[in-house]
């Protein structure tokens, strides 16, 4: 059975602590009978002379032949210890040095900024990465498709235990409801916290505590999980933050939390959700499969809620409820 290691983390091989120890239990030895103690040659014994005196794990014995004598273990150690001290403190000047030298730079390099992720799986993980990786404040502009897969129970429950942190803001398109259990999925994200808005969302994206982003790398929809832009702290990042809070501003609050109301209050579920769909610019037939209702139900609720309202079309409903802060939470 092998010896146990226990000089590796000094900077000792495994010939070299083989040696040592054999050493210590024979006692003073020539090069020959050390070779026989470690199943070695006096040969390779004297070429690693050198390097076992300048670990301090042996000294030479006066006299002839030559022998050798084990340093005792509570000074080699010490010795051995207090060298990897002072390679340690070098090593973090070292450090300290190279990053004044980084920080003297112009800005950051295009290769520092700029990470492209190729493959949907990778994509997913890449995403997932930085979204756990967010302390903060999440920001989320959400655009179908996607390249997580929203039904994974198992990561949305992970998602509900970090609820409060971070923060979570959403945008949603309306196109992002086109998936069937998307609405659903929304709705639990609000009760775990989420504050969500519905609006107009012309790109897919996340960022992480304003330091880090993930886009779509190519325009075509179809293709939009295939490959990814992560962008770290630069113009480019500062940019994309402003896109996030200038459409957050625009969009409206989107109320999917049921029960939420007193049961006077009015609108009450599933009206609410009705308007704040109706508000994003949402078809019937798309909030008809999203509520679990008929498309002529969806249409006798509309024409209702449009009389109650005032409002002369379904668009001007959900502007009207908007405008009235009949979508807030």
């Amino acid at each position: 059975m092998a010896q146990r290691r226990l000089l590796e983390g000094l900077g000792v091989t495994v010939a070299e602590e083989t040696a040592y120890r054999a050493l210590l239990r024979h006692g003073p030895a020539t090069l020959n009978e050390l070779g026989a103690e470690t199943g070695s040659s006096a040969a390779a014994i004297r070429r690693m002379l050198p390097r076992l005196e300048d670990l301090g794990l042996i000294s030479r014995v006066a006299g002839r032949p030559l022998r050798l004598v084990a340093t005792p273990p509570n000074i080699a150690i010490d010795i051995l210890v207090a060298r990897r001290q002072e390679e340690l403190t070098h090593s973090r000047a070292a450090a300290a040095l190279l990053a004044t030298e980084v920080a003297e730079r112009s800005g950051p390099q295009p290769e520092e900024v700029l990470e492209v992720v190729t493959g949907s799986d990778a994509v997913a993980r890449r995403y997932l990465q930085l979204e756990r990786n967010a302390t903060r404040e999440l920001l989320v502009l959400v655009h179908p498709p996607y390249a997580v897969d929203i039904s994974d129970d198992h990561e949305n429950q992970r998602r509900a235990a970090r609820r409060g942190a971070p923060v979570v803001r959403g945008i949603y398109s309306p196109l992002a409801f086109e998936q069937p259990g998307m609405l659903a999925h929304t709705r639990r994200a609000i009760a775990d916290g989420e504050q969500a808005r519905l609006g107009q969302v012309p790109v897919k994206l996340a960022v992480a505590d304003a330091r880090t982003a993930i886009l779509p790398l190519v325009s075509d929809e179809d293709r939009a999980v295939e490959s990814a832009l992560v962008v770290h702290p630069s113009a480019l990042l500062d940019a994309l933050v402003g896109l996030f809070e200038t459409l957050w501003r625009a969009a409206v609050p989107l109320r999917l939390a049921e029960d939420r109301l007193q049961p006077e209050g009015w609108p009450q579920a599933p009206d609410a959700e009705v308007l704040a769909l109706l508000a994003g610019g949402m078809k019937d037939d798309a909030i008809a499969r999203q509520l679990g209702l008929s498309p002529r139900t969806v249409q006798r609720r509309v024409q209702v809620l449009c009389e109650r309202l005032g409002a002369r079309t379904r668009f001007h409903a959900g502007f009207l409820a908007a405008q009235r802060d009949l979508l807030s939470e």
